[in-house]
């Protein structure tokens, strides 16, 4: 819902204006003076002032001056009944959307209300987005070439175009939020805002004055009117990451949105309507937490409309060279060309394949960040790694899963076996490229697959 502030000396008309703008849906604000205007606009969030050119101390030239020096970008109608051309003119000049001859029809008055507040809605879009653009959440820029990963992006294509609430499950690191702005940047909606909040940033009271917003002195602290995420998101998506940690009171409160279309800001009565997508995520498996009694069935059902699972990284191994190798790439532009990195030692990709990532992405991409800065060559070595990553990585082979009275010849077979189905997979069933992961030669690994009768399907071999 778009605010507007009203500016004119005559308690009437303002009343009339205001009025008149809350039937087409605006939320209005009054100021009788610029002075009681500037207060208001220290105070709540405003997208548009109309404001009479002629008032007793500071006039509407003065004000528009003063509002331009606070957010430029904020538009402002000017109103006179002196319609002069000089005076127009003047106004334009110093930054007025536009201006409005004293007395005026409605008609025209919300015409120019609604194109003044479009324009304002897509500036502050800008703003939040900065320099972020479409095609850098585009699904096709998800890094993953998987079986797992590749039905992702087939689901991620056909659910965007639609308004269906999605809900993505996930451990910490699988890129979540990355899939949520996917869906959004892919969608009808891709013009409109995409906010996103953490649910498990705030207690109980801050997230529900950070979602719903709150009215002035709703609560100690509240000295300003604030809009909230759902108001901001309107025409847009909003994304609720970890929703898993709403408490009862907001998981009844949100069920209320997505079944009312409305909400009331904190301390306020008035209901306000938005038209939002809604992406949920979490790291929990929701299906137990309702069985667990934690969550609210109900309010699960009407999130679980699409539901989307994101596999840990240890699930798609074969995805982690092509990782490693966006993750170089990025960070050389990140440091501007001061790290001419090229590739990773063959020790650290077996590493890497090796390693279980509870992580999963985030833990891969600081693991290569980290090793950039600590790197003085042009390859990744196993020395350029953490203390830390190092001895988790050495810890991968769990011997407590083996039998005590295991035979040791068996044990290395089935180790051995394990490798070798493992670097095929993530080759592709390249010969020369798997024997060279494993660190042994083509006719080696060929024996090797002979012995152990794996079946390659259509294996590739390169010369």
């Amino acid at each position: 819902m778009e605010s507007i502030l009203i500016v004119d000396d005559e308690k009437n008309y303002t009343l009339i204006l205001s009025a008149v703008l809350q039937d087409e849906g605006f939320e209005t604000f009054i100021a009788n003076t610029a002075y009681k205007a500037l207060e208001i606009l220290d105070n709540s969030d405003i997208d548009l002032v109309i404001t009479d050119m002629k008032m007793p101390g500071i006039d509407g030239i003065e004000l528009l001056e003063k509002i331009k020096a606070k957010d430029s970008d904020l538009p402002v109608i000017m109103m006179t009944a002196y319609g002069t051309v000089e005076k127009a003119v003047e106004s334009m000049q110093k930054g007025a959307y536009n201006y409005i001859l004293k007395p005026f029809d409605n008609e025209r008055l919300i015409i120019y209300s609604k194109s003044a507040t479009a324009m304002y809605r897509v500036i502050k879009e800008n703003r939040r987005l900065k320099s972020a653009i479409t095609s850098q959440y585009s699904f096709g820029n998800i890094i993953g070439k998987s079986k797992k990963m590749q039905d992702l992006f087939e689901m991620i294509q056909k659910v965007a175009p639609t308004n269906a609430t999605v809900l993505i499950e996930g451990e910490s690191g699988t890129g979540k939020e990355l899939v949520a702005k996917s869906i959004h940047f892919n969608s009808q909606r891709a013009k409109g805002p995409y906010i996103a909040v953490n649910c498990s940033a705030f207690n109980e009271s801050l997230l529900e004055s950070e979602i719903f917003g709150h009215e002035k002195g709703a609560f100690t602290g509240a000295i300003a009117m604030k809009k909230g995420r759902f108001e901001l998101a309107d025409l847009g998506t909003i994304f609720l990451d970890e929703i898993g940690e709403l408490s009862s009171n907001l998981q009844v409160k949100l069920l209320r949105v997505l079944q009312e279309k409305n909400f009331e800001r904190v301390g306020g009565v008035k209901p306000i309507s938005v038209n939002i997508r809604l992406i949920a995520a979490t790291n929990k498996i929701l299906k137990e937490e309702v069985q667990l009694g934690n969550f609210r069935n109900d309010l699960y059902f009407r999130l679980n409309v699409v539901h989307i699972t994101l596999p840990p990284l240890r699930d798609r191994t074969e995805d982690i060279r092509l990782l490693t190798d966006h993750f170089i790439k990025k960070y050389a532009v990140e440091y501007k060309g001061e790290k001419q990195l090229k590739a990773i030692d063959k020790e650290v990709e077996r590493l890497f394949y090796e390693y279980r990532w509870p992580g999963n992405v985030r833990e891969l991409e600081n693991v290569i960040e980290r090793a950039m800065i600590l790197c003085s060559g042009d390859t990744i070595k196993v020395s350029d790694l953490s203390k830390d990553f190092k001895e988790n990585a050495s810890n991968s082979l769990h011997l407590e899963g083996i039998s005590v009275n295991a035979k040791l010849y068996d044990t290395l077979e089935m180790v051995e076996r394990k490798m070798i189905e493992r670097a095929l997979k993530v080759t592709n069933n390249v010969q020369t490229h798997a024997a060279d992961l494993l660190g042994i030669g083509k006719s080696g690994l060929n024996q090797k697959i002979k012995k152990y009768r794996l079946d390659l399907d259509h294996p590739k071999s390169l010369s």
